[in-house]
């Protein structure tokens, strides 16, 4: 059940942070005093100021784009970005005293809704989200809410934080973790503290494009960028398809490149552990021919990796 407040004529407020006005609570319904974590106030957050014997000056306020907040019967705005709820209750009380409104006034400040601290989770995650900082919030906490990483995850989180410079101009700075370091809990350190304001990004792991003469051709997704050959290739496609030429072709367009580049991969030497294992890169096409068929050109391979890659569930399969 949620936890109602009470306070001065203002409403209740219960724990999920919905607000309802004016409306008294039933029989036997609990009342306590309760509130959102004591965080510093931000842009957007509702704040319910109450001051006791003053339901004129009592309500609730949302801090405006200047970090300000305004009560009736006070001339000047109040400063209530950066403060804690006992750091606003003393600067609105001594702005009621000089207003000689009250001699002694008692304020109290609750959070309603925090709404400066998103969090934003995207990217190749279960469920994409947006939720509010409260309290402590650490970035597995982050993936936990949007479910956990899809099975399109690629081997990297980016994690971008709003800070400012040394000159004081703002700036956006990205770390990229390590998922697995991360869920092995291998260094703890790379599990982040959030604050607000971060934006968290999956990247889809990069496809690898086999097919040809192979038992099964498909888009093999990358989970390790490191450690991705020609052999790990071929043993996830369970192997070559008899009469499989001796050599297939790696086709790769390099940065800045117009058309893509062949590589010619000695299939059989790799395989005979004669010739170094060669590595593959995020969108290379893996095509091996057979021995006396005729090679497929550059432009028939990308429509055929371009069409597997459209398809729904992102797997590419030929059949002969």
């Amino acid at each position: 059940m949620p936890t109602w407040v009470a306070r001065a004529g203002v409403g209740f407020f219960c724990s999920c942070s919905l607000v309802l006005l004016g409306q008294a609570p039933g029989p036997g319904m609990e009342i306590a005093v309760a509130n959102l974590p004591a965080q510093t106030f931000g842009i957007n957050d509702l704040l319910a100021v109450s001051v006791y014997s003053a339901p004129e000056l009592t309500r609730t306020v949302r801090v405006g784009a200047e970090g300000q907040i305004r009560l009736p019967m006070i001339k000047r705005s109040i400063a209530a970005a950066g403060l804690l709820p006992a750091e606003l209750e003393t600067t609105i009380a001594e702005a009621i005293r000089i207003e000689q409104i009250l001699v002694d006034p008692v304020v109290t400040v609750t959070v309603a809704e925090y709404c400066s601290r998103p969090i934003n989770v995207a990217g190749a995650v279960k469920r994409p989200l947006t939720f509010q900082a409260l309290g402590s919030v650490t970035l597995l906490d982050a993936l936990t809410r949007a479910e956990g990483l899809s099975p399109e995850a690629g081997p990297e989180i980016l994690v971008t934080e709003n800070s400012l410079s040394s000159t004081g101009a703002a700036q956006s700075v990205t770390r990229r973790i390590a998922a697995k370091a991360l869920m092995d809990n291998a260094d703890p350190e790379l599990n982040l503290r959030l604050t607000g304001g971060e934006e968290i990004r999956v990247p889809e792991a990069g496809k690898i494009y086999v097919f040809g003469s192979i038992k099964h051709p498909g888009a093999i997704t990358m989970k390790d960028a490191t450690d991705t050959t020609v052999l790990k290739v071929l043993a996830l496609s369970e192997g070559l398809a008899p009469f499989a030429s001796k050599q297939g072709y790696i086709y790769r367009r390099r940065p800045g490149a117009k058309s893509k580049e062949e590589i010619v991969v000695p299939l059989n030497e790799i395989i005979r552990r004669k010739s170094p294992d060669v590595a593959l890169a995020a969108d290379d096409i893996l095509y091996v021919p057979d021995a006396k068929g005729r090679r497929l050109s550059i432009t028939a391979l990308e429509k055929i990796a371009g069409f597997g890659a459209a398809t729904t569930s992102g797997l590419l399969i030929w059949r002969r």
